[in-house]
């Protein structure tokens, strides 16, 4: 008889730019980094009631019962591995991606489409970033729904509707988050960024762009009063957000 499927929260979280720690620190150095970073990742899926299914080379791969508890476990582990810093005083980062929906168990592994999602979405994440689909949002608690921002729906490959995307934010304290909002008046939204001789557009098939020291930053910013992750800026549907993740500040004209 076959197994029914039953509603669990799947959770992916991979290591940013691993390839470049071995470049960086050598084989020793760079593999007791990973380690050290996987082994806070499954601790906190631990830590909020999940199961760590698997990992895969830099990836951990963790169910939970409810959503609540993969929303919890990836901003602790954000939290956790951005004060991390390797030998040489860089920082570390993680991409997250979760989401809740029907799944098969067989043995110790789940899956289904609901995995599929989970592990697009992880896929879709920068350094820095947890995604979440709208029909988790939904099954989260206010205070966890609160802390989640609607993205521009993304096609994602083996689906054939667009994925609603949101964001959950982890940074302890909303003060942490400066929103600064530009609206437009034709749709749909572009902007144009302009820095030394590289120009970059925000559209719909590029809806988001982080800006910083650190080198897997889309607009890298070679100046030691800008943050390694200094900031991100978001399209939203009709206008375009500037989220402020520095230690200096941002001024925009």
């Amino acid at each position: 008889m076959d197994k029914a499927p039953q509603n669990l929260a799947i959770l992916f979280a991979d290591i940013s730019g691993s390839a470049k720690l071995y470049e960086n620190l050598g084989d020793v150095e760079a593999l007791a980094t990973i380690e050290r970073c996987l082994a806070i990742i499954r601790q906190a899926c631990i830590d909020s009631g999940g199961r760590v299914v698997k990992t895969i080379g830099d990836e951990v791969m963790a169910v939970f019962p409810a959503a609540d508890g993969a929303a919890r476990a990836a901003t602790d582990m954000q939290a956790r591995i951005s004060a991390q810093r390797t030998s040489r005083g860089t920082g570390l980062a993680i991409h997250v991606g979760f989401n809740y929906g029907p799944v098969l168990e067989e043995g110790n592994d789940v899956f289904g489409d609901s995995v599929t999602v989970a592990a697009r979405l992880s896929n879709l994440a920068k350094g820095g970033q947890v995604f979440t689909s709208a029909q988790t949002v939904e099954e989260l608690p206010p205070a966890l729904r609160a802390r989640t921002r609607s993205q521009q729906a993304h096609t994602v490959k083996g689906k054939q509707k667009d994925i609603d995307l949101f964001e959950l934010v982890w940074q302890e304290t909303e003060d942490e988050l400066t929103a600064l909002s530009t609206h437009v008046k034709f749709r749909p939204a572009r902007l144009a960024l302009k820095h030394g001789d590289h120009q970059i557009e925000l559209s719909e098939a590029a809806p988001t762009l982080s800006i910083g020291r650190d080198l897997q930053n889309d607009l890298v910013i070679g100046d030691r009063k800008a943050s390694r992750m200094h900031a991100r800026i978001e399209r939203r549907r009709d206008k375009f957000v500037l989220i402020d993740h520095s230690s200096n500040g941002t001024y925009v004209t």
